[in-house]
């Protein structure tokens, strides 16, 4: 009793430690004072403030369009280098292919924008692309780190996933590719919307890589925020945090509905399956 109370209370104040502050950011994103630690009353003043702030809104729309790109590429091309890891077995240059997927994993945000700012103005002096450092470049440079940790959220999947299903299709006749697209990707769905969430939550949140290889024009929010904190924290900044949060909140239990969905219809065709086989109907869950 006394080793699960323990654990109990050293849960609880983990816990607090990480969402206490969130709650207290949204409390003072409604107060009414312009000093964030001194509270004066209730008022969505702050709100109506930010609908003018067409700087902060600019670099938020910015950086929403980027993470969103991001996410898409970073599931594309994460899917299609964990496939080859899972999939593939031994293959000539598969330990340097490998250590090239995982190296965005374990390098310091600041050596890798760093060598992405000096690839991009080596790019420019040689064929004149890109044409300076905008969105493109922070959009490629998120797209390169974010790739590598959906190819590990696919690769961990494709592994666990018992491949006689896909046998079975195989030798049933269908192409390889139809087998990919009807069996497998479906199956390996619930690691991609991770992986998407993942990869928009890195592109959303980063402010080393990006401050590399941005230029004029084009601050992200993180930008924004980071400058306008060293100069003090303004009730602005919470009530943005504030939509940002509440946004996320709605997309995670979105996924969590269609992910638990999608595992409820896995099972239930599966216990369909093995009824079926067994020559008896399968009972409901």
């Amino acid at each position: 009793m006394r080793r699960s109370g323990f654990l109990f209370t050293a849960l609880a104040f983990g816990y607090a430690f990480l969402y206490v502050p969130i709650l207290l950011l949204i409390i003072y994103s409604f107060n009414e004072s312009r000093l964030v630690t001194v509270w004066s009353g209730w008022s969505t003043r702050w709100y109506g403030e930010l609908l003018q702030n067409d700087q902060m809104l600019s670099a938020a729309g910015l950086s929403l369009r980027i993470a969103a790109v991001t996410a898409t590429f970073a599931v594309a091309l994460g899917t299609i280098a964990g496939l080859t890891l899972a999939r593939f077995g031994r293959f000539r240059g598969r330990t340097l292919f490998s250590g090239m997927i995982t190296a965005p994993l374990v390098m310091p945000e600041v050596i890798t924008g760093l060598s992405l700012l000096l690839l991009f103005v080596s790019m420019e002096q040689l064929i004149g692309w890109p044409g300076g450092r905008g969105a493109t470049t922070i959009t490629i440079a998120h797209i390169t780190f974010a790739t590598a940790y959906v190819a590990v959220i696919v690769q961990s999947r494709l592994v666990g996933l018992d491949e006689s299903v896909e046998e079975a299709a195989l030798d049933l006749g269908a192409k390889p590719a139809k087998v990919f697209f009807v069996i497998t990707l479906p199956i390996i769905s619930p690691a991609l919307i991770a992986g998407w969430l993942l990869a928009f939550t890195l592109s959303l949140d980063d402010l080393v890589i990006a401050s590399f290889v941005s230029g004029p024009g084009s601050s992200t929010l993180p930008m924004v925020i980071f400058s306008s904190v060293r100069l003090g924290v303004t009730p602005e900044v919470n009530a943005l945090a504030t939509v940002i949060i509440v946004i996320v909140t709605i997309g995670i239990l979105t996924a969590g509905i269609i992910m638990s969905r999608h595992e409820r219809r896995r099972q239930r065709d599966r216990q369909l399956a093995e009824g079926g086989a067994d020559g008896e109907p399968a009972r409901a869950i």
